[in-house]
C-alpha cells in the first residue's frame, strides 16, 4: 500500500504532512484558484478529514516511475454520497508537489462546498499558525 493512502486510512495527519512538499500546489475541486503551499494544504486535507464520512479510497493507480498516483476513493458529506480522485505528483524526493482533486456527483461537489466553506475560517487560522 501506498505510503499516502496509509497514512489517510489511517487519519495520520503527521504523516500526510510529511510527505507534502514545502512547495506543493493543492487544485481544489470546487475552487478555481490553486493553493501553493504546505501549511495551506495540510488545513485543507484537515478539515477534508473532518467533513468526508466513510471514506475509503477503492482503487490505486500509479505511473511506472512512480511519481504520478491516482487514488480513486468513495465518501459521504452531509450524507450525499461522492465519488472522487486524488491526483498526485512527487517530487523528485518523493514529496507530493502537486495534488489536485476531482469529485462527482454535481451535488456531492455542492455538499463539499458547503462544507468546506463552513471549515475555511478555521483552515485558514490553521494554515497561518493563529
Amino acid at each position: 500500500m501506498h505510503p499516502f493512502r496509509k497514512a489517510v486510512e489511517a487519519r495520520d495527519v503527521a504523516g500526510i504532512e510529511a510527505l507534502l512538499a514545502n512547495d506543493v500546489v493543492f487544485t481544489s475541486p470546487v475552487v478555481f484558484k490553486p493553493y501553493p503551499g504546505k501549511a495551506i494544504t495540510a488545513a485543507i486535507l484537515r478539515g477534508v478529514l473532518r467533513v468526508f464520512e466513510d471514506f475509503r479510497y477503492v482503487r490505486e493507480i500509479g505511473s511506472a516511475d512512480g511519481r504520478d498516483h491516482a487514488f480513486v476513493f468513495k465518501a459521504r458529506v452531509n450524507g450525499l454520497e461522492v465519488h472522487g480522485c486524488d491526483f498526485l505528483h512527487f517530487d523528485e524526493h518523493g514529496k507530493i508537489d502537486e495534488f489536485t482533486v476531482m469529485v462527482r456527483p454535481l451535488s456531492g461537489a455542492k455538499a463539499l462546498a458547503e462544507a468546506m466553506g463552513a471549515q475555511f475560517e478555521q483552515i485558514e487560522r490553521e494554515a497561518s499558525g493563529r
